[in-house]
């Protein structure tokens, strides 16, 4: 018989994350204040103009580290989803622009609202926890480069979204190739949302390696056991954490699996 174990998580790994996190580079310690509320603005380093027809921005002006660790790169450009422009703004290191000037915050916040740009508000503030605490965080099965896709996970990833090969062939044709990647992803009750990675200051792209865990999210309870396994199944053997928001606060779970004797 088993029973799934609905424990609380990030108590030993946030530890971790945040040892080797003071270990990097004075910009990503910046990253280690907890929370969105203590973050400082600083000199803004880099522009981004928004794309609505991918839901992305393109990075026009790069500088800073943020790059090493954040967005996709297709055909030498890079892109920021959706919550990687809110995490960098609201830091005050992007700076969003569109055809009729500069985005306000407010004017961020009301493309993540709608949820027609692959992430929600909730599923915002997981992410923002996650890179609050160090961490390095990509959308689940989403290559960080076309080079990526060398590495066995990555493969894996591109079988599951056949679009992203279009991505290396159709130069005239990436913004559709990239929306086709994002669109498919549902916004369904448990999936899975984030691929994340421990504090890198070395981490490339092009070779990210598996990450550490996987992340799904879930509204209302928590996934049933033949939901889980399914999920499980998913993450190709990467460990698998559940991500469950409410009223604003982000709770991360894992799940063990227990053998009980059968009783006579």
């Amino acid at each position: 018989m088993e029973v799934v174990d609905w424990g609380n998580y990030l108590g030993e790994s946030v530890s971790e994350a945040r040892a080797q996190h003071a270990n990097s580079t004075d910009e990503e310690n910046h990253y280690a204040s907890g929370c969105a509320s203590k973050f400082q603005p600083r000199k803004i380093t880099s522009k981004a103009h928004w794309k609505d027809q991918m839901g992305m921005a393109e990075v026009v002006v790069e500088k800073g580290r943020y790059r090493i660790s954040t967005g996709i790169v297709r055909h030498s450009k890079l892109y920021y989803s959706i919550e990687e422009v809110l995490f960098l703004v609201e830091i005050g290191d992007l700076l969003l622009l569109d055809d009729s000037g500069t985005l306000s915050l407010e004017d961020i916040y009301m493309k993540i609202s709608d949820r027609r740009n692959g992430c929600s508000w909730e599923e915002f503030q997981a992410y923002r926890q996650l890179k609050s605490l160090g961490y390095i965080v990509g959308r689940h099965g989403i290559p960080w480069s076309m080079k990526s896709l060398k590495s066995n996970y990555e493969t894996v990833c591109s079988q599951r979204c056949p679009e992203s090969d279009e991505v290396v062939e159709l130069g005239s044709e990436e913004t559709r190739s990239v929306i086709g990647l994002f669109h498919g992803m549902q916004i369904n009750e448990a999936r899975l949302i984030f691929d994340v990675y421990l504090p890198n200051s070395k981490f490339r792209k092009s070779s990210p390696g598996d990450p550490s865990f996987v992340l799904c999210f879930t509204r209302g309870p928590p996934p049933s056991k033949a939901d889980l396994e399914a999920l499980e199944r998913q993450c190709e053997n990467i460990p698998l954490k559940v991500c469950h928001e409410e009223q604003g606060w982000v709770s991360f779970f894992s799940f063990d699996k227990v053998e009980l004797p059968v009783l006579p």
